[in-house]
């Protein structure tokens, strides 16, 4: 029996020259080929490996000897890998490199590296084996940056999900440092964050080393700063320092730059558009974060008023009802021959209705925080104003507080109530002067914020059409902590010693501001001073806001005067002062019952209403129940309740509890000229 030899492998190609050992030869191209080589079995185990391959999958040669090789196949595609070389080796083919398939080879420790691989078949060859060459790809330029733009995106998704999830965007700001540090790798990072004055920025957060950037430095608003080039540029900035690189990108709200993210590197033009891409993303996701934690401050800080100004409009009704009723009698009781022959009797009156005016003016300012006063607004120029009230305050205030006027003679007029505005002005100075007992320095300033402009506060800036004037007033004293500011313009809240204050000051600035139609912003910290703000609607605004008819006329003996007061002795001090002013008077306690006194034959010349008249119909539901009954009927209503101001028609007079009895006869004598409607 004769045994059969395999056949003799083919040729080569051409022959080797004369001396060469062909396993010599092939020994020598298996170590010295540049990338790694390993052959396998039809079962899949390793038999040869060379030194590259060794290395790149970190294993000696001799332990990848006898392996199989789906030990170098990771973990999440090795079931299937199996099939996959079961196919290939019944169809084996030659498969080059560079074929664009994103292959993953599994490291000796688990790690894993990206490969290209080439497969070339021997069987062709009279050998049963397959030839694998690997080529680790992680070092080139194209792989290299595909890395580093999946490293920059994990970062940034990681952040953007802890951004969503913040509900306090500080813990964003302090950690945004490290991110930044880790993910580009960079020497220090910083998040300065623009002062309300402008001028400054402020470093929140930090990492790294380098004078001028730790947490609570001032970094100037100025061209020499990356910050200040970034705000002036409102764009992204790169820099180079003396063999360093630096790149600083805006945290912008709507358009409007509030802050700098900055990372330094230790070499130069360490920073393409992929890192710019980086720090604008995050910047994106801090700025978002920081304007949706203002937006909710915000929120929450207005309703808490709106719910404290519901309350005091309350209090203003049953405490101007008392006022009405002290303030009526007291005025009666001047007029007694007894009284106004004793001067004892009148001293003593004269006091109690001093008070009674001290408590019409509580009032009063608990109906302006409640933004339920009567304004008059009227075109005024702003800087004229400032100056006016500087050269006063100079006169008055101490020696040692220096106070200066920024107004620009362009700035256009603002439409407010000079009175309320002059006031509310000599509020915020009060306060300055009072936060710098060693003296210091008091600034007014004004200029004009054209509509939807970034600079006005978020509750502003969305209104159409509307220019505003901005009045700021600052003093470099000892400002207010975060807990101080929350309160500041809360009713009854104040910092001062007991007697030195109501704590009504700033709460009549906010509601002046928000009945204004505008808004007041307060900037201050603990040690660095505060600035208020009123931002006013301008001149071209005037049809936005009531303003009160300015007549006078005298009353005609006799007048027959219809009297609806739900309050008894309110009602009796009323009647005794119309009888006083020569009036004939029908007084009744409801709605329903004055109903059936608004007959044409009963002669009423006048109806004199409260608003809020308990169960049944209101005033103003009387009042037009009066003039479908008896069309033309002078119509005046009343009310010491705070909301019912406003609840009135337009062009009705009004008349705000307590009044007096002369201010009772000019709202009679306006209605009575027909100015209410």
């Amino acid at each position: 029996m004769t045994t059969s030899t395999p056949p003799p492998p083919p040729p080569i190609g051409q022959a080797l020259p004369a001396g060469l050992d062909e396993a010599v030869v092939f020994r020598s191209l298996f170590a010295a080929y540049p990338d790694g080589l390993i052959v396998t079995d039809a079962a899949g185990r390793i038999v040869l490996a060379n030194d590259v391959a060794a290395k790149l999958l970190d294993y000696e040669v001799d332990a990848l000897i006898g392996l199989s090789v789906e030990a170098l196949v990771p973990d999440a595609i090795r079931p299937r890998h199996a099939d996959y070389r079961a196919a290939y080796g019944r169809a084996p083919r030659p498969r080059p490199m560079g074929t664009q398939i994103d292959l993953v080879a599994r490291k000796r420790d688990g790690s894993e590296v990206m490969v290209e691989i080439a497969l070339s078949p021997l069987q062709a060859h009279g050998v049963p084996y397959v030839v694998a060459a690997i080529r680790g790809i992680g070092s080139y330029p194209r792989v290299r940056q595909a890395l580093q733009r999946a490293h920059y995106a994990e970062q940034v998704a990681q952040f953007g999900r802890r951004a969503v999830d913040a509900r306090d965007p500080a813990p964003l700001v302090d950690e945004l440092p490290r991110v930044v540090v880790e993910g580009l790798k960079a020497a220090s990072a910083a998040v300065c964050l623009l002062q309300a004055n402008r001028l400054d920025f402020r470093v929140a957060a930090a990492l790294g080393t380098r004078a001028g950037e730790l947490p609570g430095d001032i970094v100037p608003n100025r061209p020499d700063t990356l910050p200040g080039r970034v705000y002036a540029a409102s764009a992204p900035v790169h820099g180079d320092e003396a063999g360093r690189s630096a790149l600083a990108v805006p945290l912008l709200d709507r358009g409007r730059v509030v802050g700098a993210i900055v990372a330094r590197a230790d070499a130069p033009a360490r920073f393409g558009a992929d890192e710019l891409r980086f720090l604008d993303a995050l910047a994106s996701l801090l700025a978002t974060s920081l304007q949706r934690a203002q937006t909710e401050e915000q929120l929450s800080h207005s309703q808490r008023l709106e719910s404290v100004g519901q309350l005091t409009g309350g209090i203003a009704h049953d405490f101007n009802n008392l006022l009405t009723v002290i303030s009526g009698n007291l005025q009666v009781l001047e007029d007694l021959p007894a009284i106004a022959s004793d001067p004892f009797a009148q001293q003593i009156v004269g006091a109690a209705a001093r008070a009674s005016r001290r408590g019409a003016d509580l009032t009063s300012k608990l109906l302006a925080f409640s933004r339920r006063q009567v304004l008059k607004p009227t075109a005024l120029d702003a800087g004229m104003l400032l100056r006016s009230l500087a050269d006063m305050l100079r006169r008055t205030l101490d020696q040692r507080i220096r106070i200066e006027v920024d107004a620009p003679p362009d700035c256009p007029p603002v439409l407010a109530d000079a009175s309320q505005l002059e006031s509310a002005l000599l509020n915020i100075a009060i306060n300055a002067r009072d936060a710098m007992p060693d003296g210091g320095l008091l600034w007014f300033a004004c200029r004009e914020v054209p509509a939807r402009s970034p600079d006005l506060p978020a509750e502003l800036a969305e209104v159409e059409g509307t220019s505003y004037v901005a009045i700021a007033v600052g003093d470099t004293g000892s400002g207010m902590n975060d807990e101080v500011k929350e309160r500041a313009f809360e009713p009854f809240f104040t910092t001062k010693d007991a007697g030195r204050g109501t704590g009504l000051g700033l709460s009549t600035v906010y509601g002046f501001a928000k009945q204004s139609k505008g808004a007041v912003t307060l900037d201050s910290g603990a040690g660095r001073g505060t600035t208020i703000t009123l931002f006013l609607p301008g001149e071209a605004d005037a049809a936005r806001i009531e303003a009160e008819p300015e007549v006078a006329a005298a009353l005609p003996p006799g007048l027959r005067v219809l009297l609806v007061e739900d309050d008894a002795e309110v009602r009796s001090v009323a009647q005794r002062f119309l009888v006083a002013l020569g009036c004939q008077v029908t007084a009744c306690a409801s709605a329903e019952q004055a109903g059936h006194a608004l007959r044409p034959e009963a002669g009423i010349e006048l109806l004199i209403t409260d608003i809020a008249l308990g169960p049944g119909l209101r005033g103003t539901e009387l009042a037009e129940l009066a003039r479908r009954k008896l069309p033309g009927l002078p119509v005046l209503l009343m009310s010491g309740y705070a909301s019912a101001l406003l609840e009135a028609p337009p062009g009705w007079d009004l008349l705000r509890k307590p009044y007096t009895r002369a201010e009772l006869g000019r709202a009679m004598a306006r209605a009575l000229a027909g100015k209410s409607g």
